[in-house]
C-alpha cells in the first residue's frame, strides 16, 4: 500500500480543523454579523422559542441562587451568562437523544423539561439524582470532572451497535478537558465512530484556574484534531451561532460520521458556586467587559431588530418566568422527610451481603436512637 501523499494528508487534517475564529452570526449589539460559511442559521420560530427558554432559564438560575441564601440548597453552581450554550445544547437534540450534563448545567435540564425541583434535589442533598434518567434521557448531573464524557461515549457506542438512530451529547467545562477521561473518551469515540458530540463550555476558569494555566493550545477545539475528531469553535454567547454549530455537529454524528467536538467561548458571570469568592482571582473590570456580550440581551436585541420580538412578547415571557420561579419557591419551601436507609437503594440491582449487613446495622442503630 502506497503512503498517503502530503496533499491528501493536508486535506484530511483540514477536514478536522476548527475555524480560525469562533463562528458567529450575531454581534454583541444584536446586529447581524457576516454569515459564516458552512452553517445555516436557525429559523425564526426556533430563535423565538430559544429566547423564551433563555428568559425562564435566567430566572431559574437567579431563583436557585437565592434558595442557597435561604438555606434551601446546600450549594448551587450558577450558569448565568452561559444560557446560550445551555439552551442551544438542548434544542439541537431530539427527545430520544441522550444528554450527559455536568453539575453546572441545571438550566439545560430545566429546558429539557425535567422538573426543576427534581433538578435541585441533588443540590439540596436529598438524593444523588432526583429525576429518572431513562424517562428523561438525561444522565445524572456529574460532579467529578469529565467522567460523564466516558459515559456519553459508552452510551453512544451502545446505541450505534444496536442500530439506533440516536446521538449522545456530553457537556463539559474547560477544566474538564485537562482530565484523562476526556482524552480517553475522544480516542475511543473516534476509533469506533461513536455518535457523540462533546460540547465544551469554555467559561475561562476551572474554579480559580484561568485557561492560560490549563492549556497552551490556540483553542480547546484543537484538542480533537489529534484524535481524528471533527472540531469547531463558536461564540458561546451567540445563541444563533451555538445552535447552528451544534445542530450541524449532531447531524454529523447521527449520519454515522463519528464524534464531533465543539468549543463554545463563553463566560461565567457569577462565582464558581455560592461558596466561592471570585474576586480573589478575577477583577471587576473583566466581569464588566463580558456583560456587554450577555447572551440574553444580545438575542433579544437581535430578534427585536428582525421584528420577531415585540414589547408584548418580552413582557409575557418575563411574566411566565416569574410564575415559574414562584412555583419553584413554593415547592422548595418544604422540609423533606428523608430515610437514611435509602443510602443502600439502587447501589446494585441485587444488594451484596455486605450491603445487607450494613443496612441492617444502620436500621438497628436508628431504632435504638428512636427508643
Amino acid at each position: 500500500m502506497s503512503p498517503i501523499s502530503a496533499t491528501a494528508l493536508r486535506r484530511a487534517m483540514q477536514s478536522f480543523l476548527p475555524s480560525l475564529v469562533p463562528v458567529r452570526f450575531v454581534a454583541e449589539d444584536g446586529t447581524t454579523a457576516p454569515e459564516p460559511a458552512g452553517y445555516t442559521a436557525p429559523d425564526e420560530a426556533q430563535l423565538r422559542e430559544a429566547y423564551r427558554r433563555m428568559v425562564i432559564g435566567r430566572r431559574f438560575d437567579t431563583q436557585a441562587t437565592a434558595l442557597t441564601k435561604q438555606g434551601r440548597l446546600a450549594v448551587y453552581p450558577s450558569s448565568r451568562g452561559q444560557e446560550a450554550c445551555q439552551i442551544a445544547g438542548v434544542l439541537a437534540l431530539r427527545e430520544d437523544d441522550w444528554l450527559f450534563p455536568t453539575y453546572r448545567d441545571s438550566v439545560a435540564l430545566v429546558s429539557r423539561g425535567v422538573d426543576p425541583v427534581e433538578v435541585l434535589t441533588l443540590l439540596r442533598g436529598d438524593w444523588h439524582c432526583g429525576y429518572d434518567p431513562v424517562a428523561t434521557r438525561v444522565a445524572p448531573q456529574c460532579t467529578p470532572l469529565a467522567t460523564q464524557v466516558l459515559h456519553a461515549t459508552g452510551m453512544a457506542e451502545a446505541m450505534r451497535r444496536r442500530g439506533e438512530d440516536r446521538v449522545a451529547m456530553a457537556f463539559i467545562g474547560d477544566g474538564g478537558t485537562s482530565e484523562g477521561d476526556f482524552h480517553e473518551a475522544l480516542n475511543f469515540a473516534a476509533v469506533f465512530r461513536a455518535p457523540v458530540v462533546f460540547f465544551v463550555q469554555n467559561n475561562k476558569y476551572a474554579i480559580s484556574v484561568p485557561l492560560a494555566r490549563q492549556s497552551a493550545a490556540p483553542a480547546l477545539a484543537y484538542k480533537g484534531v489529534g484524535y481524528g475528531v471533527r472540531s469547531e469553535q463558536v461564540d458561546g454567547n451567540d445563541l444563533v451561532a451555538v445552535l447552528a454549530v451544534l445542530t450541524a455537529a449532531v447531524d454529523h454524528a447521527r449520519a454515522g460520521n463519528g464524534p464531533f467536538l465543539v468549543e463554545a467561548h463563553t463566560y461565567r458571570m457569577d462565582a464558581h458556586t455560592n461558596a466561592d469568592d471570585a474576586t480573589r482571582y478575577r477583577d471587576a473590570a473583566e466581569v464588566e467587559a463580558w456583560r456587554t456580550a450577555d447572551p440574553l440581551t444580545r438575542l433579544e436585541a437581535h430578534l427585536r431588530g428582525r421584528g420577531v420580538l415585540t414589547d408584548e412578547d418580552v413582557a409575557a415571557d418575563r411574566e411566565a418566568a416569574e410564575a415559574f420561579a414562584a412555583d419553584l419557591r413554593a415547592r422548595m419551601n418544604t422540609d423533606q422527610q428523608v430515610d437514611p436507609l435509602e443510602l443502600f437503594d439502587h447501589v446494585f440491582a441485587e444488594p451484596t451481603p455486605q450491603l445487607r449487613e450494613q443496612r441492617a446495622l444502620l436500621a438497628a442503630e436508628s431504632t435504638a436512637q428512636e427508643v
